[in-house]
């Protein structure tokens, strides 16, 4: 190949300029031409398709860099319809004016199930991002064990399998470990207000329905987590909460966004995105779960240990929010994103089609990079499902990682962190600059190498 694109989809993750960078560093190794498309799906659907030559004479250009968050491409939630060949065609044709002979989508599931439609027409490739760390399986056979009834509603089997680490397909996903970082940091800055008022604090992480980001969160040491794979069961979350205020008088709480109650219930409201995954944008768990624990703790509890007038004021919730998805990506975020982008070129040049670049995990060797066939993540139907966090990672009575879980997490965040991490911190945060000077958007320069198909 000669000439390839890349493009971003999806929401936005803190390692997607990484994996760009690692996709045209690699490209430009192999004396390839890398053209990164505008605005996701949504430059492939614009007859002008916008698109900016990532590596004139095979060199990186300097608006790519690996440490900003987001992605200098610009994201959409767009996505190919893949009953409609007549615009494939064209799309096809568009590609073709620009000499591109093999296209990287970097995104999570729907990315994957949007780009199906090119891969019969178009060798694509998809390096993984995803601060849910939702792409991937547990192991190999997770996808049959997921059944569809008369009505086409799908349900899943309890698996028999013991569980290994080193059987999972894309241990992690670039985004995650960033993520959980910021969820982290969030749950210890909490804390010290709910000490100092003598409250109960719920603070929600995102996450949809895996509660992978939960379980990380673990790291800022709340004293309870809730994640959506286990359902809260109230009576003895009231208990435990009750045995923890009168020793501290502060109580931490983290829930995944997605948490469901005994009988299988979201506790936040749902909204169906477009993607062609289905996903949920879920909202008010933390909430729904707040309204709970003041009507099962009553005003009572706290007024007679004088620790406020009521359950409402001494209840609160917080939201790490979306600043889970933005900023600078951690080392490990950073690196690993590069790997795995110059691993998509690579499979597209030795000929791969419809496959996803993996990062794996083993005792002996650590984190490396390899690629697995699309396929392997879909169902008999043809279904991706958004991967659950394990059971075993979770202590249902302690509402804690359980030991599995806590050696899932090591291998990530042991040296997550690097030491450029805190010095980007102490030299430009309170950069006296800041003060003085606009605020320089990446888009400002981006903008001036956009070209267009005539």
């Amino acid at each position: 190949m000669k000439r390839i694109g890349v493009l971003t989809a999806g929401g936005d993750t803190p390692a997607l300029n990484a994996t760009i960078y690692g996709a045209v560093l690699r490209a430009s190794q192999l004396r390839m031409e890398i053209f990164g498309f505008i605005k996701g799906f949504s430059s492939l659907l614009n007859p002008r398709l916008p698109h900016v030559h990532l590596n004139p004479l095979l060199q990186v250009i300097p608006e790519l860099d690996a440490t900003l968050g987001g992605t200098g491409l610009g994201a959409s939630r767009d996505y190919l319809p893949g009953d409609d060949p007549a615009l494939v065609d064209q799309i096809l044709v568009r590609l073709d004016q620009l000499g591109v002979e093999g296209l990287i989508c970097i995104g999570g599931d729907g990315t994957l199930n949007g780009l199906q439609p090119l891969t019969e027409r178009l060798p694509v490739v998809l390096a993984p991002k995803t601060i849910d760390n939702d792409l991937g399986l547990n192991y190999p056979s997770e996808p049959d064990e997921w059944y569809r009834d008369d009505d086409d509603a799908y349900y899943r089997k309890e698996s028999k399998l013991v569980f290994n680490q080193e059987h999972m397909v894309n241990y992690v996903t670039p985004g995650y470990a960033t993520a959980v970082f910021d969820s982290a940091m969030g749950v210890e800055r909490v804390r010290t207000t709910a000490e100092s008022h003598r409250r109960i604090a719920i603070i929600e992480v995102m996450g949809r329905h895996s509660g992978y980001i939960a379980l990380g969160s673990a790291y800022g040491r709340p004293d309870i987590v809730l994640v959506p794979e286990c359902p809260v069961h109230i009576d003895p979350l009231v208990e435990r909460i009750k045995d923890l205020y009168d020793l501290q008088k502060n109580v931490v709480i983290v829930c995944g966004e997605g948490i469901v109650d005994e009988e299988g219930n979201e506790l936040g409201a749902a909204q169906q995105t477009t993607d062609p995954a289905g996903n949920i944008v879920l909202s008010g768990a933390a909430e729904s779960l707040r309204a709970m624990l003041i009507e099962r703790i009553g005003d009572d509890y706290f007024s007679s240990r004088r620790r406020g007038e009521s359950a409402s004021a001494a209840i609160f919730v917080r939201k790490v929010g979306h600043t889970q998805r933005g900023g600078r990506p951690v080392l490990f975020d950073r690196f690993y994103a590069s790997q795995l982008g110059g691993k998509a070129v690579d499979m597209l040049q030795e000929g791969q089609n419809n496959a996803v670049a993996v990062l794996q995990w083993g005792r002996e060797q650590g984190f490396y990079v390899d690629s697995v066939a699309g396929h392997r993540l879909r169902d008999r139907w043809g279904q991706i499902h958004a991967r659950p966090m394990h059971a075993s990672f979770y202590d249902e009575e302690r509402m804690k990682p359980s030991q599995v879980g806590i050696d899932y997490l090591l291998p990530i965040f042991t040296s997550a962190i690097g030491h450029d991490d805190v010095e980007h911190i102490r030299h430009t945060l309170f950069d006296s600059g800041n003060l003085m000077l606009p605020y320089h958007s990446i888009n400002t320069d981006v903008n001036k190498r956009i070209r267009y198909l005539q």
